[in-house]
């Protein structure tokens, strides 16, 4: 969600904030721009289009420059609109100011300021002209009052006022080869330059952004103010400062990070979602690789200590995370005994609670980067809850920063906003995390140790052979394909499964689907089934299976028409009005990491023969680093 990309740099930096901006687009967005310090002004390039058309908007309108930044918006305060798109300059005071030129300010900004009615007044009533509906256009305005002939003052200055998450890029037509950066709530990185002879800095929302240009990245910390010039920087926090709105000297480490290049690539596939479904073998024996028993410390130092102490877990989590999340909770309780509860992280710091110090809290996120679950984590800490572990795809990220455990899945970049194997992996590392607790507390014999371990080996395998199901599924995509209305069903442990297919579908093809537990239909959902409703059933051979086909016979009843995915021993046939696929194997405890697959395809088949933009779905963004 949202992409920052600014450069200081000897050089026309145009050309490294485009290429910067193509690797966040798989974030979301629905505008884009670029602006650069040229010719003693400010100049941009802004566009509602993707990223390739601004590259041709700079070429056509001779955008080039040494500094400058360059942003991907996904819409908040204002409709996708070329007015309301970043790069923003301040204007004024006064409209005459604004007129005849651009003022002195140019800004990107991730996340949302939420005094920004307070600060828009202010600066109206100081002569400020406002051009957009964003609340980001405030903080160029503010900072264009604040100026003093110094903009990392003028920014620290700012940021004191502002109440909200952001990361901001800014530069100042005064003060050429300069950039500022500023955090709070939202990511940021300072990219060190190497390019010999180039004496070049960066500023990223991620360090992807600048692959191949620099693999020296400092992680900026709340708080952190810093300033960019040629051959140098240095950052001010005014975290931990000794006087309340003063700000201090601090080192950052710069760490070596070789952001994925070659993990973008499309290959054979048609879209990148497509091509993340089909890495999934990969991806979850990558996430299990080199277990050769179980142990806490496979959650970090000291993990033994805390799994010890604690007596229950809440999992926190947004979107298929909190799927993930829903799913593990049948595994703690059953397999390691714990007391589990899952929360959806955008609600659970806004309710009263009731907090235990012994509580393991557990957050889950594909970027580690999201808005939500890292508020709630912080929320959770501060009623005393101590004990943190974060399962995450990005080793660096502010999340595994935040925890005191952490465990890496190895999914690799996620491209598509559609999350597929970061799912799959999550639910691998979920299950480890399940057996862990499950020993320390007394509940995993060695035999069942050896059982759950070979288990896991083989799903890489069993993966394969699921995947093989896709001509199967593209038939049935087709019919789905004319439907606007679906229903999912699952039992137990797999009723969370169909809430990430419901999900799926939803996200992709734009049709409208519910999932139930299936028990449930007779209490409400049942009146929406006819024959034009397809019902999509999760159907393992597990203790819930004769309950699930009396679900299945009352769906029949009322002519609807069901597509189950059934283990092979199920002795579910087809017949008119119930399509079967059946799955290569039955897998235990294990089995909801199978029957999301072709969940999965199905969904994406589907929005295939809709004609839907799988990998950029509308309205949707990767990283939801805003609440």
């Amino acid at each position: 969600m949202c992409g920052i990309v600014g450069a200081v740099s000897q050089r026309n930096i145009v050309p490294i904030l485009i290429e910067g901006l193509k690797r966040l687009e798989y974030r979301g967005y629905d505008s884009c721009g670029v602006a650069v310090h040229q010719a003693g002004e400010l100049r941009r390039s802004r566009s509602t289009s993707r990223v390739a058309e601004l590259d041709a908007l700079v070429a056509a309108e001779g955008v080039e420059g040494y500094t400058g930044i360059a942003h991907t918006r996904w819409a908040t305060h204002g409709a996708p609109a070329v007015h309301n798109a970043h790069p923003h300059f301040s204007h004024g005071p006064g409209a005459e100011a604004y007129a005849s030129r651009p003022g002195r300010i140019a800004l990107v900004h991730n996340g949302i300021i939420e005094n920004h009615d307070e600060l828009r007044q202010e600066l109206i009533a100081k002569g400020y002209v406002f051009a957009s509906q964003t609340d980001t256009e405030v903080i160029a305005h503010l900072i264009d009052q604040l100026y003093d002939g110094d903009l990392f003052d003028a920014v620290k200055r700012a940021t004191l006022k502002l109440k909200g998450a952001y990361a901001i890029a800014v530069f100042c037509r005064d003060e050429p080869h300069r950039v500022v950066g500023a955090r709070e709530g939202s990511p940021l990185v300072l990219g060190v330059g190497t390019a010999e002879g180039a004496d070049e800095n960066f500023l990223a929302s991620d360090a992807m952004a600048l692959a191949g240009v620099t693999d020296q990245i400092i992680y900026l910390e709340e708080g952190d103010v810093v300033d960019l010039q040629l051959g140098k920087y240095w950052i001010e926090s005014a975290a931990g400062a000794e006087v309340p709105g003063r700000f201090a000297r601090v080192e950052r480490p710069v760490r070596t990070v070789l952001a994925h290049t070659g993990a973008a690539e499309l290959g054979p596939y048609r879209h990148y979602m497509q091509k993340e479904i089909f890495e999934q073998p990969r991806a979850v024996g990558d996430t299990i690789a080199d277990i050769e028993s179980i142990t806490p410390e496979l959650f970090g130092d000291g993990a033994y200590a805390v799994f010890k102490d604690v007596e229950q877990v809440l999992i926190l989590a947004c979107g298929t995370s909190y799927y993930a999340g829903s799913t593990a909770k049948y595994w703690l309780e059953s397999i390691a005994k714990i007391p589990t509860s899952v929360e959806i992280a955008s609600e659970y710091r806004y309710r009263d609670s009731v907090p235990n110090p012994k509580t393991l809290v557990v957050t889950i996120s594909q970027s580690g980067e999201t808005a939500d679950t890292i508020a709630a984590l912080k929320h959770a800490r501060s009623l005393g809850m101590a004990h943190t572990l974060t399962i995450c795809n990005v080793a660096t990220s502010a999340m595994v920063r935040e925890c005191k455990l952490a465990y890496i899945t190895r999914a690799g970049v996620e491209i598509g906003v559609a999350s597929t194997k970061a799912f799959t992996t999550q639910l691998a590392a979920l299950f480890l995390l399940t057996l862990a607790l499950a020993q320390v507390r007394g509940h995993l014999t060695e035999e069942q140790e050896a059982t759950h371990i070979k288990a896991l080996r083989h799903l890489p395998v069993a993966l394969q052979a699921v995947l093989a199901l896709e001509p199967q599924v593209i038939a049935w995509a087709e019919e789905f394909a004319r439907k606007e209305n679906a229903l999912f069903l699952g039992r137990g442990l797999h009723y969370p499964i169909a809430l990430e297919g419901a999900l799926k579908l939803k996200e992709i093809s734009y049709i409208h689907a519910e999932a139930y537990p299936a028990g449930e239909l007779k209490h409400g959902p049942l009146a929406l089934v006819t024959a034009a409703m397809p019902v999509v059933t999760v159907a393992p051979n597990d203790a819930l299976l004769e309950k699930l086909k009396s679900n299945m016979q009352e769906v029949r009843a009322r002519g609807g028409e069901l597509f189950v995915f059934a283990d092979a021993d199920t002795r579910i046939e087809s017949e008119p009005g119930i399509h079967v696929i059946r799955m290569p194997e039955h897998y235990g405890p294990l089995s909801p990491i199978l029957h999301v697959v072709p969940l999965q395809l199905l969904a994406y088949h589907t929005a295939c023969a809709r004609g839907t933009d799988v990998d950029k779905p509308r309205n949707l963004a990767k990283s939801v680093t805003v609440e």
